[in-house]
């Protein structure tokens, strides 16, 4: 036996729906270095190619709703993992969800497969199902599917996930960093389980090679049982932070303080109530079995406090692998851009700028690519920050997600309220919007070489209107294009070494005169930047 508990040697051909998630993005890596091959199901695989492990394992592009491309990535496959929810994408998310666990389970058995590894939420004993929120009775639904099915089925049943990047970790850091008197719901005295992001990698890879005859649920967590409020304590501790003050306040909901969450963290609303709504009831492991499948080595499960100070310094060194923003917001468009210039599909209005820029290619393409984040859209940053908050207050996702690395993006990436759709390094970046709009929205930035052999920094704005809404919407912002995106084009051209012509100025000098802004103070116990997830 291996030390995790494997057959030594055997190789499984695994098939992992969800690898552009946050679980999924870890897991593909993981199963890699098991020595297994891996396939990837994914409705975009271009959100893929950047990643580290793109090149050893295989994508093929579908959806779990679809049978045919499900039945398609089934062929061959030894173990499929199921890491994907519908929440979200409408109040019928629950029937999404259960058809499509339905197909995959079905075609699972047609084509063979050994097992089925579906990560769920743990939910509370005794609690009748209607009592539940419909996230968590979706999970449990969804999870019974599996096991009523022919194929062994290996149920992992998770509470709070603690790593870098996740939703739960973000939203615990926010609201303990930003608030140091909090105003709380009740729920902060709900006790669950948390659990480090490493131990369920570490369970989903060693659930692929569990005997045929286990076919069952197992809770997973680590080893403290804690309220919220016991974790916000301990997180201020491991961070450095001076002692938090919570009172907690009975009339403050599950919607209400999703909003609340959704205001003061990165974490929309429409993430955040399914999270808080999951806390009113009491989530705690009932059995530790999965170790006599996948053995605990000394020290593991991770402690909460060790879970935390491992996430804290991945985000320190920007070693963040994926975020809880890595899947796309439901309900953002999805649209990719019309290529033709005279796209059939409608109007697209287009504002398009250039500027000469006094550096070489790959000076702009350093600032191009740095862009966003803590770096700010180098134009009117008042305008961006209420353009953000704007989008908050409408339940989309602002500019607070940042950026999941400080210099490097990567298709599929998330930055603020774009989303990377292109990258081609050292020429262009096209981002395409997923904050509430009225429409379809992208925003390109290339760095080129003009005809005479001067670097030229090129911008285009793009949007398809929704509607006569959305022709309206454009009309009403028209005005203020020369102020944001004449002055983005400008500032980056400056920040680049540009056309200031104060080459002496030292680059970082350069970048901040052009974001029109001042560096912040950072506390010395926190990450570099609040952002850089």
């Amino acid at each position: 036996m291996a030390a995790d508990g494997q057959p030594a040697g055997q190789r499984l051909h695994c098939l992992v729906t969800g690898a552009s998630g946050y679980i999924g993005g870890r897991l593909v890596p993981e199963l890699l270095e098991a020595g297994h091959r891996v396939r990837c199901l994914a409705r975009s695989p271009g959100k893929l190619r950047d990643h580290p492990w793109a090149a050893e394992a295989e994508t093929v592009r579908g959806d779990v709703t679809d049978t045919e491309s499900v039945a398609a990535a089934m062929r061959g496959i030894d173990v499929a993992y199921y890491l994907v929810h519908a929440l979200g994408t409408g109040s019928r998310f629950e029937d999404t969800d259960r058809a499509a666990a339905r197909i995959f389970a079905e075609q699972a058995r047609a084509a063979g497969v050994r097992r089925i590894v579906y990560l769920g939420g743990l939910t509370p004993r005794g609690v009748p199902e209607e009592s539940l929120s419909p996230h968590l009775r979706s999970r449990a639904e969804v999870g019974e599917i599996f096991l009523a099915s022919p194929v062994p089925a290996t149920v992992l049943r998770a509470a709070v996930v603690i790593g870098s990047g996740s939703a739960s970790f973000e939203m615990l850091r926010y609201l303990t960093e930003r608030l140091p008197v909090m105003v709380t719901p009740s729920w902060v005295h709900t006790r669950t389980q948390p659990i480090g992001v490493r131990d369920v990698l570490r369970y989903l890879v060693g659930s692929a090679t569990m005997p045929d005859d286990v076919d069952r649920a197992f809770d997973i967590g680590g080893p403290d049982v804690l309220t919220y409020r016991d974790m916000m304590t301990r997180y201020a501790s491991v961070a450095g932070l001076p002692r938090r003050f919570i009172v907690p306040v009975p009339v403050l909901t599950p919607r209400l303080s999703s909003h609340w969450v959704g205001l003061v963290t990165p974490v929309p609303a429409s993430l955040a109530r399914p999270l808080t709504e999951s806390l009113r009831h009491e989530v705690v492991c009932h059995e530790h079995d999965i170790a006599q499948y996948v053995p605990d080595a000394p020290g593991r499960p991770l402690p909460f406090d060790e879970a935390l100070s491992l996430a804290l310094r991945r985000v320190r060194e920007a070693q963040v692998s994926t975020r809880w923003s890595s899947a796309s917001v439901p309900g953002a468009p999805s649209d990719p851009l019309p290529t033709d210039p005279d796209w059939a599909g409608g109007s697209l209005y287009e504002d398009e700028r250039h500027r000469p820029v006094d550096a070489s290619r790959e000076a702009l393409w350093k600032v191009v690519e740095g862009i966003g984040g803590e770096n700010g859209w180098y134009s009117s940053p008042l305008a961006w920050a209420v353009r953000g908050w704007l989008d908050r207050f409408a339940g989309g996702v602002g500019l607070r997600r940042g950026r999941r690395d400080t210099e490097r993006l990567r298709v599929g990436d998330s930055l603020d309220f774009w989303r990377v759709e292109e990258i081609e390094p050292g020429h262009l970046l096209r981002l395409r919007a997923e904050m509430r709009l009225p429409g379809l929205a992208w925003l390109e930035m290339y760095a080129e070489t003009d005809d005479d052999g001067r670097t030229r920094y090129r911008q285009r704005a793009l949007f398809h209107p929704r509607g006569l809404l959305g022709h309206a919407y454009w009309w009403s912002v028209a005005p203020f294009h020369a102020v944001v995106f004449g002055g983005m084009a400008r500032n980056i051209a400056r920040a680049a070494g540009g056309t200031s012509g104060r080459r002496s100025a030292s680059r970082a000098t350069r970048i901040q005169r052009a974001r029109g802004g001042r560096r912040k103070r950072q506390h010395p116990a926190s990450p570099a930047s609040p952002h850089q997830e």
